[in-house]
């Protein structure tokens, strides 16, 4: 959600600003800014609603010039999409700011400036940290103490960067939930909300801890703690790959993604799937003595990442012997839970950004688990620091908003976690060589399963008068038919529900009618001849079926069915295989409706606020 770039150097840095706006499109947006000092300490500013392609054609027609400067891409939390709630935010002319979060406590901030005989220009809660800064400079403090005193006022979660025209050579930014990241050059600097934006210009970051707030100036970076002390942050040198420009003949990132699943899975399992018996090289050290102990996990998420955690609990419930409870991230941490004994805390996140995937991370150190592990795809990401443990996923940069490879490296992650945890509880040696040899088939079952898209391509234009669907799956094909809903609403605008197949009888009957396709999830497992029985419950009310089969599970296409084979696969690795085509599914239903498939509406990549 909402990208922050800024900049801070002795030449005009509005193409690294743009450029880096443009690189963090894949996060979700609705309007684009930029603020632009000169060094004369004349402030400018540019706002337009829409593509970042608006912003930089305005950009181009005043001929806009700065030697420091903050860009924003807007995602709308309070106030509508209109040119004057984009970011950057002023204040008298003089302040310059921009925001990613919500500042929860801005209603009786605003009445309070306003008192002060502060204007509101926007609807936002942005403007009031613009306002309070300034009220801060009236004191005749430097623009660093002014935020370090302004934060002290603000309850909810920020990543804020600030200039003030009286000071043209630096910018201060202050961090609180939302992340944020410094990126060293030579003789000039820069921050981002997230590294891949800095790419062109650096590859030396330092991420912000939550409370810091830093004075970033052209050749010095000054770094303070909650408390107010100096101190270092590491620095660390980034040897992410970023492909945002390049769809590789590809209609769109989405597309690529899913075609780009066998070559990631194998650069996960790579020197991985022979070395799994040491722990600590997979998951992080001290791993082997932390898994030997565990009896209980706990799996926090959201969305996709959930899904994830769905199906991981069937694996390590059946072959890690280790029970196992999934909770979606917002819940989690507001409720009271109960910690089970040596209880190993799960949280998955493709950016390591999730705002409550990281509140509960948090609120988990003071309950009192045994240790956190984290699943995920971006080193350096919140999540990897704060966690004791971290299995990278190596998915690569993933820009389509709607998630693809990184959700079926995060399931073949959990095959690994499921192989190291069975290990110390009672995985036969027979059993534990039969799940490593279907990993090391899932690549090339995933091509196979790719095969599949002409014909999904040829059905999905059955959806084109479409408005509901129903999935339907049963044992660890459920939260396959649950992320294949997902897939469906997110991209298409298709109301789709998932459900396990055996709860049709108690409610989801009533909605079979002939226009509302049910799409089946159909492996050659032991639960077969019970979805079997739910087919023909819908059968007999008129439904109209679309059944991903195993090619050995004996469906007939007819007249109410149309059956699309898949290939055989093990069970165990059949979620991720059966993934694929409900991924395909997805995307041609998506072009026959003619939306934006990579950037759907009103949804964020990365979810950095509640």
């Amino acid at each position: 959600m909402c990208g922050i770039v800024g900049a801070v150097a002795e030449r005009n840095v509005v193409e690294i600003l743009l450029e880096g706006l443009k690189r963090l499109e894949y996060r979700g947006y609705d309007s684009a800014g930029v603020a632009l000092l000169d060094k004369e300490g004349n402030l400018s500013r540019i706002r337009k609603t829409g593509k970042v392609k608006n912003l930089a054609e305005a950009v181009e027609s005043e001929s806009a010039l700065g030697t420091t400067g903050i860009a924003h891409t807007r995602w709308a939390t309070h106030g509508g999409v209109t040119k004057y709630n984009a970011h950057p935010h002023f204040s008298s002319s003089r302040v310059a700011v921009v925001h990613n979060g919500i500042i929860e406590n801005y209603v009786p901030l605003r009445k309070e400036l306003t008192a002060k005989g502060y204007t509101f220009s926007s609807d936002t809660d942005t403007e009031t940290i613009g306002h309070v800064v300034h009220e801060m400079l009236k004191k005749g403090t430097s623009l660093l103490e002014a935020v370090q005193n302004a934060v002290k006022h603000f309850t909810g979660a920020y990543g804020t960067v600030v200039i003030d025209k009286e000071s043209p050579d630096k910018m201060v930014v202050a961090r609180s939930g939302s992340p944020l990241v410094i990126g060293l050059g030579l003789g000039e600097n820069f921050i981002a909300s997230d590294q891949l934006a800095l790419l062109p210009v650096t590859r030396r970051f330092i991420f912000l801890e939550e409370g810091d707030v830093a004075e970033v100036a052209r050749r010095k970076v000054t770094i303070f703690d909650k408390d107010g002390e100096q101190v270092e942050r590491e620095i660390i040198e980034s040897t992410v790959e970023h492909d945002a420009g390049d769809k590789a003949g590809y209609r769109h990132y989405m597309l690529k993604e899913i075609y780009e699943q066998p070559a990631v899975i194998r650069n996960t399992l790579q020197d991985r799937i022979d070395n799994i018996h040491n722990a600590d090289a997979l998951f992080g050290e001290g791993a082997s003595s932390i898994l030997k102990q565990v009896k209980h996990v706990q799996i926090i998420a959201c969305g996709t990442s959930y899904h994830a955690g769905m199906t991981a609990r069937y694996w390590l419930e059946e072959f890690a012997n280790v029970s196992c409870s999934v909770e979606i991230a917002s819940e989690f941490r507001y409720r009271k839970s109960a910690v089970h004994e040596n209880s190993l805390l799960v949280t998955i996140s493709q950016s390591g950004e999730t705002a409550d995937t990281l509140a509960a991370l948090r609120l988990a150190k003071e309950l009192g688990y045994m240790s956190a592990l984290t699943v995920c795809n971006v080193p350096g990401s919140s999540l990897v620091r704060e966690s004791d443990l971290a299995f990278m996923t190596l998915a690569g940069a993933e820009i389509g908003v709607a998630s693809t490879k990184a959700f079926t490296t995060q399931l073949t992650a959990f095959l690994m976690l499921t192989l190291a945890l069975g290990k110390f509880n009672g995985l036969a040696e027979k059993n534990e060589q039969k799940i490593i040899d279907a990993i090391k088939t899932l690549p090339s079952k995933i091509e196979e399963a790719l095969s599949t898209a002409e014909v999904i391509e040829d059905l999905a234009e059955e959806f084109a008068d479409k408005h509901h669907s129903l999935f339907l799956g049963r044992g660890a094909q459920y939260p396959i038919a649950m992320e294949g809903a997902l897939k469906l609403k997110e991209i298409s605008y298709i109301h789709a529900e998932a459900y396990a197949s055996g709860e049709l009888k108690h409610g989801p009957l009533a909605l079979i009618d002939e226009e509302m396709p049910v799409i089946v999830v159909a492996p050659n497992d032991e639960l077969l001849e019970k979805l079997k029985s739910n087919v023909e419950e819908v059968r007999a009310r008129g439904g109209i079926m679309y059944v991903f089969a195993d090619i050995d599970a004996h469906f007939e296409s007819d007249d109410t069915m149309r059956v699309i084979n898949v290939p055989h696969c093990e069970d165990i690795i059949a979620p991720i295989v059966y993934t694929i085509p409900l991924q395909l599914l997805s995307y041609y239903v998506a072009l026959i409706k003619g939306t934006d498939v990579d950037q759907p509406r009103n949804l964020a990549k990365s979810v950095t606020v509640e």
